[in-house]
């Protein structure tokens, strides 16, 4: 045997085998979507190969790693206290509800795990576009303890997302005014196309702002919205549909730049 060991990880989704020595340092991984064996060194190259051998499927490439683009060196020089990738959907709601002692039972649920809720499901609904190239970031603070729910950024643009709670309630849409149930109506599309001005500000780029419903029984816009969409947690896939306004390192540039918390310390 050569001391080789085969290391399986996932890597923004996708499976990578890495090719370790017995110190546990890297010398090679197999990227089985791009067909592509990357060697850190060729003096290990046939020992690689032989390790390797019962994973390859098909014809590969094998050779040194690609140069990183400008956004993959972006992201690799980026301090991890300031990367807001890993965040959560509704990270901020969770930790501020986990900082609280435990309270009296209460006589009516507390609103914020609600909304934490439905941050929940819209942000696992947009991660699952990744797929389709796109990108989410979740709860992006702003200044003054404001945030942006989420942003999405892929193919067909950047979007700000705002949630609204609305499970089993009827949700009327005259813009700006968002009705839920018999609730006091309030013109919450203003505070949504504000996050987006916000965004496109920070990115100098368009930015499009949606809100997502959670959970209504039904949803009806009395006119046509300027500007905005207002989508159910269910819809939010059709996002995956829009193509045609950036390309593919368009995408990773401008979430480069998002995920960083620098970017969004003056807007």
């Amino acid at each position: 045997m050569n001391g080789l060991r085969v290391i399986p990880a996932w890597r923004h989704g996708q499976e990578r085998l890495y090719v370790r020595l017995a110190d546990g340092r890297n010398i090679a991984w197999y990227d089985r979507e791009a067909g592509r064996v990357n060697l850190l060194g060729e003096e290990r190259r046939d020992d690689v190969l032989e390790v390797l051998g019962p994973f390859l499927t098909g014809a590969v490439t094998v050779g040194p790693p690609p140069v990183p683009t400008p956004a993959e060196l972006a992201r690799l020089s980026l301090h991890p206290d300031d990367d807001l990738a890993p965040n959560r959907p509704g990270e901020a709601l969770q930790i501020a509800l986990d900082r609280e002692p435990a309270a009296p039972r209460r006589l009516r649920p507390d609103p914020r795990r609600r909304a934490l809720m439905a941050e929940q499901a819209v942000g696992e609904a947009l991660d699952r576009l990744e797929g389709a190239g796109w990108h989410a970031l979740h709860s992006v603070p702003l200044p003054g303890g404001d945030r942006i729910h989420h942003l999405v950024i892929g193919p067909g643009g950047l979007f700000c997302v705002r949630t609204l709670y609305a499970r089993k309630q009827r949700v009327l849409v005259a813009d700006p005014i968002v009705t839920v149930g018999r609730r006091e109506p309030y013109p919450l599309l203003r505070a949504v196309r504000a996050d987006a001005d916000r965004a496109s500000y920070a990115l100098t780029a368009e930015v499009r702002p949606v809100l997502a419903v959670f959970g209504p029984s039904a949803i009806e816009v009395t006119a046509p919205l300027r500007e905005a969409r207002a989508l159910t947690d269910t819809d939010l896939p059709t996002l995956a549909r829009l193509g045609g306004t950036l390309k593919p390192a368009d995408v990773e540039a401008l979430h480069a730049t998002a995920r960083d918390r620098n970017t969004w310390t003056r807007v």
